[in-house]
Order: structure tokens, then C-alpha cells, then sequence
């Protein structure tokens, strides 16, 4: 059966300040220069249904938002990138979370305003958009709190109407990272970094915590940043290089990678032709500041593959 979407979306959703510059911040009143600010779609789950519907995916998003400055900036720039909004709920009490992000070349720092972040039930995501999605994906687990006791079942939901799953966990800022082992069982496909990997494995390596971790996902796929990426499915390991190109700003650039792999997955390309795209996507990601500015189309990245 045709489905109307690709990919279902459950997520929170906030905008990026970037201030770039290499300055650091300092208290005491001291003020310092920044060479550029840009408000940008931020957000794990947000930059990652931009990268996937501008490699043709249709998607359609799940969330909260605050009736406000910044949430109506959200919804129209999803929207204008032909994101179904539908699922996302205007919250009239809380504002619209945000990133303060300084970013320095190839490392940055970030302040985050919950707002609305962590405001998604599992619940308040629309029978309807499941049913007519052929793949749900999840993003920013620690973040979600009012999300996470119900996404076991929200799994179980969506494989009972044909969907496929997967999971980018994205850093716990508590340091914890428990709480994974009913979820991760459930997810078809998961897609940490390489510390995510690490801390959640408690493996020497990335290629160990990969192969550890498909014990109990089928598919694990493992960025390593300017290193590229790894993937491990039954028994059988795949790297990929990341592109040599120049570095402006490497926000987002792990959600275009999952983007990428999740284009080549759904479209049953091996898994190495998977890991490449991914790898392409969120290396063409850090051209310009920003998650979303330059991810490229599928046109563009099939130049590298």
C-alpha cells in the first residue's frame, strides 16, 4: 500500500541562535565580538526532517510548540520545506524552546531553553500520521522527558501498523544513560556518535560498541565526525570516509548523516552504499552555518557516492 509519507517524525522542536566568532565567553561584564548571528532551525528532530525532505523523502512532524515569536518561526520554516505540520500541538502556556549556540570552526558551546523541548507525549502523537507513515524516527531521547515513558509503546504501535523504527539518542546531559534497554530492543535502526556509542556500550572502541550494540538493535550505525562513520547489521561491518571539505559550522551535521542513511536504508541500498550517503549528507551539511542551509538533494550528493 502507498503510503503519504516516508518518514513520521516524533520530536521536539526549537530554534538555533548561532553567534560565530573565536571568541570565548567571559563573565564580569565583558563584552565580546561575534562575526556573524543567525537564527536557524535548530533542534535534532526539526534538522532532521529538513535533511530528509530535501533528499525527497515526504515527512511529516509530531510535536510541541509555544504559541509564539519563535514557534511560528519553526512551523513556517518546516512548512516551507514541504513538512507535514499537522502533528505538531501549539502549547499556549510554555514558550517555544531555544539554542545559544557559539560556535568555533569545528567545536561549539551550547545553552538550551527547554521551553517546549520536552513537552511530547507519546500519546499526542496522531494515530492518523502512523498509519499513513512508512517509517517513524525519533531523536533527542534525553531531552523528550514526557516522551520517553511511552515511547516503548509508541514502538510496539508502529511496527503493529508496518512501520520501521529508528533512534538517535543525541548526548544525556545528566551523564546517566539508562533507561535505553526497553527502547532499543524495539528500534529497527539506531544512530548515536561515537561518545553516544561509547558511554552507552561501555565498549574500549567504536567499532566494539557498534558490534555490541547490534546484539540488541539490527542495524547500528556510528558517526565518528571528521572520521566519517561505521555501521555494523548481522555480523557484517561497514566504514565510510567523510568528505575533505572545508568546515564552516558542523551543527546538525549528525542529523543530515541521518538523513542520508536513512534515505539508502528505506530504499534497501546495502549498507555500505547507506553509510556513504549518510556520511556525504552530513559532510555537505557543514558548508554553511547552520543545520539546515546546506543540505544537499539527492542529485547533489549522488556526485560523491
Amino acid at each position: 500500500m502507498t503510503k503519504a509519507f516516508d518518514i513520521l517524525v516524533a520530536g521536539e522542536l526549537n530554534p538555533d541562535l548561532i553567534l560565530s566568532g573565536d571568541v570565548a565567553p567571559a563573565f564580569g561584564q565583558v563584552e565580546k565580538l561575534v562575526d556573524s548571528a543567525d537564527l536557524v532551525v535548530g533542534s535534532s528532530s526539526a534538522i532532521f526532517a529538513c535533511g530528509a525532505a530535501r533528499l525527497g523523502l515526504k515527512v511529516a512532524f509530531a510535536g510541541v510548540c509555544g504559541a509564539d515569536l519563535f514557534g511560528r518561526f519553526m512551523l513556517e520554516e518546516l512548512t516551507r520545506r514541504g513538512i507535514d505540520v499537522s502533528g505538531v500541538r501549539l502549547d499556549p502556556d510554555r514558550p517555544t524552546g531555544l539554542s545559544v549556540i557559539l560556535n568555533r570552526g569545528g567545536d561549539r558551546a551550547i545553552l538550551t531553553h527547554l521551553g517546549t523541548i520536552d513537552r511530547l507525549q507519546s500519546e499526542q502523537v496522531p494515530e492518523a500520521l502512523l498509519e499513513q507513515s512508512r517509517h517513524l524516527h525519533v531523536a533527542s531521547y534525553f531531552l523528550q522527558t514526557a516522551l520517553r515513558p511511552g515511547l516503548p509503546g509508541l514502538f510496539r504501535r508502529a511496527h503493529a501498523l508496518g512501520l520501521t523504527t529508528s533512534l538517535d539518542t543525541n548526548w544525556d546531559p545528566s551523564g546517566d544513560w539508562r533507561g535505553l534497554d526497553d527502547l532499543l530492543c524495539l528500534a529497527d535502526l539506531f544512530l548515536p556518535n561515537e561518545n553516544e556509542a561509547l558511554a552507552l556500550s561501555g565498549a574500549a572502541n567504536a567499532e566494539a560498541s557498534a558490534r555490541k550494540l547490534a546484539e540488541t538493535c539490527e542495524t547500528v550505525a556510528v558517526k565518528l565526525g571528521a572520521r566519517g562513520a561505521l555501521a555494523c547489521r548481522g555480523g557484517k561491518t561497514a566504514r565510510a570516509e567523510a568528505l575533505p571539505i572545508p568546515v564552516v559550522d558542523t551543527v546538525g551535521a549528525g542529523d543530515s548523516f541521518d538523513a542520508g542513511f536513512l534515505f539508502g536504508w528505506l530504499d534497501d541500498w546495502s549498507l555500505e552504499n547507506s553509510l556513504r550517503l549518510g556520511t556525504v549528507c552530513g559532510s555537505l551539511s557543514t558548508r554553511s552555518a547552520g543545520g539546515t542551509a546546506a543540505q544537499p538533494t539527492l542529485d547533489e550528493a549522488k556526485k560523491y557516492l
